[in-house]
């Protein structure tokens, strides 16, 4: 299986707050997206979720195309497919 897995071809945009960390998934596999249910450990990887925390409450757009360089923040890779 090649991983991570494109979970959405667009962000998902959510109000984020401070003081909590996040664990985004970054295999793809997640029944809970785009935070991780840890799912990759049903599968040979080495993955790991990523933790995060924002500095201020504010609307977020979280990469679900797993290939974002400002993960897990969407930098619009999305647009470019493989």
């Amino acid at each position: 299986m090649d991983l991570p897995k494109r979970a959405d071809d667009k962000p998902f945009k959510l109000r984020l707050e401070p003081g909590i960390v996040y664990k985004w998934c970054t295999c793809g596999l997640s029944q809970t997206q785009p935070f991780c249910d840890h799912s990759h450990r049903n599968v040979i990887t080495d993955m790991k979720s990523l933790r995060f925390s924002v500095e201020k409450s504010d609307d977020y757009f979280l990469c679900m195309c797993k290939q974002s360089k400002n993960a897990p923040f969407c930098d619009g890779s999305h647009n470019k497919r493989n």
